[in-house]
């Protein structure tokens, strides 16, 4: 807990006794319910971390935020920055808004608030929203010279990160939420109505949004996304989670069953299993859940932090999730390769809807930067994971890691080449502000270095992921169909057990069910498809028959 009272304290979210507000003298003392955020502006203030703390150490029920005056009757325009969690955030908040009589546009020209959910793992992803608010300024301008008023928001993990440079610079935000305040959003914009900004980004130790139901963005979908827990304790030196979505809380069980049974029903076909370190899910909801033992990590992996005792974990989750729908597909991200005991490699193998592709995050091949980075394991450990798991993978890397040498590059080419991802996600590192790297360590490896070791990481990549999918070439693969392809629309798209995007032709195909008419694959449908050719990125091959998980788990 002292790790995270340190870590809150430098981001700013535990502050020692306030000193008094600027200008108190010129205009008098700040006015009830409100807390100063600079130079001649004051924004109305939600509770504070500690009277949070003592309510959440007391077990009160945290109430419903209040809009103010009437539901909003306003049009929202959403846009989503980031990663899944971001997508999953703003269906959330979608869902919020939609329950106080807000209506979803698509259309920004006729939209009453524009909110942007953003990111802020890497420097290029903030850049994005900077860009675009300065897009947006201009058609503000517009309405304010119109008389019709425009709100813009800013919500999620640059919200959280950067909040008063957000409502300071050039004063063209409204309304600014951090991940743990979509349930705000209502008072907020009720504030901002007024013609003041308003602002909550207090991180929680218990939200989840478990009795909230998203509203999915893609309606008639064939896949969809379940976050099952929020935050990350595992504090890695280069990572901004942890100040921006907090502590791990994990949603209870019957909530998540509850999700994944109603999507069933809408006839999606495909679950993804959503966390920031989703394979550490631990369930305390109930108080005969608290006596379990305290988890086993996998071998050669370490934590910074004690873990906890109790819960139902990860495995009891995946277990009960595979059990809902036999034709539904059951994939999870992101884990992190400490969290992999055998109970969960086992369900891996024994269920035919659960996926045989796991993403495992190297970061590096290097031991001395997999140290610097703390990630709780060696190259060593890693690679015997690696072996131990005996599914497709795929996998992250950072290119120019602070003090990387050359022969760390070679160590994480390396790697690449032994391991053979079938996908891969490669960044160059980008410092932010708050994490252990920023204050510990120096950003020491020049720009140009960084991008020519992240070319050189992704050419290595793509030879081995065209290798490793070459391999498939002359095999059937198990096909969920998702829609037309983008570039053909006489081909249709989807992906295979691997998720790798598989292209094959529109044509009429047998149905192995048992119908004996001839069929056309649709959205949702399982067609199984002959591999002819493969690249680094897609598969190709014909269609041989429409069929289902079940059937085609039997015949292998």
């Amino acid at each position: 807990m002292l790790l995270w009272r340190r870590a809150l304290r430098a981001a700013g979210f535990l502050r020692p006794a306030a000193a008094p507000c600027p200008g108190a003298a010129r205009r008098g003392r700040c006015g009830p319910g409100e807390r100063p955020v600079g130079r001649g502006a004051a924004l109305p203030a939600g509770p504070d971390l500690r009277h949070f703390l003592r309510g959440a150490a007391a077990g009160e029920p945290r109430p419903e935020p209040q809009p103010g005056s009437a539901p909003g009757t306003g049009k929202v325009y959403l846009e989503t920055y980031g990663c899944q969690m971001n997508v999953n955030d703003t269906e959330i908040a979608w869902a919020i808004l939609q329950k106080n009589g807000y209506m979803r546009t698509k259309d920004l020209d006729e939209a009453d608030v524009i909110l942007l959910v953003t990111c802020s793992v890497r420097e290029k992803a903030e850049q994005a929203i900077w860009n675009r608010l300065q897009h947006l300024k201009a058609l503000k301008a517009r309405r304010q010279q119109a008389r019709v008023p425009l709100r813009i928001g800013i919500l999620g993990c640059m919200a959280e990160r950067l909040k008063e440079e957000i409502l300071h610079r050039e004063k063209l935000v409204d309304i600014v939420a951090g991940p743990d305040a979509y349930r705000d959003l209502p008072r907020l914009l009720a504030v901002a109505e007024s013609g003041q900004q308003a602002a909550n980004v207090l991180l929680s130790l218990d939200e989840t949004y478990a009795d909230i139901l998203p509203v999915q963005t893609s309606a008639g979908g064939t896949t969809a996304f379940v976050s099952i827990m929020r935050g990350c304790d595992n504090m890695c030196s280069y990572c901004i989670v942890p100040f921006t979505r907090g502590r791990e809380r994990s949603r209870p069980i019957a909530s998540i069953l509850q999700e994944v049974r109603m999507l069933s029903d809408q006839g999606v076909k495909e679950v993804t299993l959503l966390g920031q370190n989703v394979n550490s899910f631990q369930d305390m909801s109930e108080v005969q859940f608290q006596s379990a033992a305290a988890p086993v990590l996998s071998r050669g992996f370490s934590t910074v932090y004690k873990a906890k005792p109790g819960g139902l974990r990860f495995a009891h989750l995946l277990d009960q999730v595979s059990r809902i729908a036999p034709e539904m597909r059951i994939r999870f991200t992101s884990p992190h390769p400490k969290d992999f005991p055998d109970e969960v490699l086992q369900l891996i193998q024994e269920r035919h809807n659960i996926c045989k592709q796991l993403h495992l995050p190297a970061q590096s091949g290097s031991t001395r930067v997999l140290e610097a980075m703390r990630r709780g394991y060696t190259r060593e450990a890693y690679i015997e994971l690696v072996h131990h798991v005996r599914v497709s993978l795929s996998s992250d890397f950072i290119a120019g890691f602070c003090g990387e040498m050359e022969e760390d590059h070679q160590q994480t080419v390396s790697l690449l080449r032994e391991v053979g991802y079938n996908v891969g996600f490669l960044f160059a590192y980008s410092m932010r502000q708050k994490t252990r790297a920023y204050h510990r360590l120096q950003d020491d490896v020049p720009a140009d270095i960084k991008k020519r070791r992240l070319e050189e990481l992704i050419t290595v990549f793509r030879e081995e992921a065209a290798r490793a999918n070459k391999t498939m070439v002359g095999q059937s693969q198990l096909v969920l169909v998702e829609g037309p392809s983008k570039r053909s629309v006489s081909e249709l798209c989807g992906r295979n057990d691997g998720n790798i995007k598989v292209i094959f032709p529109d044509a009429e195909i047998e149905d192995a069910a048992g119908c004996k008419a001839l069929v056309r694959a649709q959205p949702g449908d399982y067609v199984l498809v002959k591999i002819t050719s493969a690249n680094s990125q897609t598969l190709k091959g014909v269609p041989l028959c429409r069929t289902t998980l079940s059937l085609s788990a039997a015949c292998h």
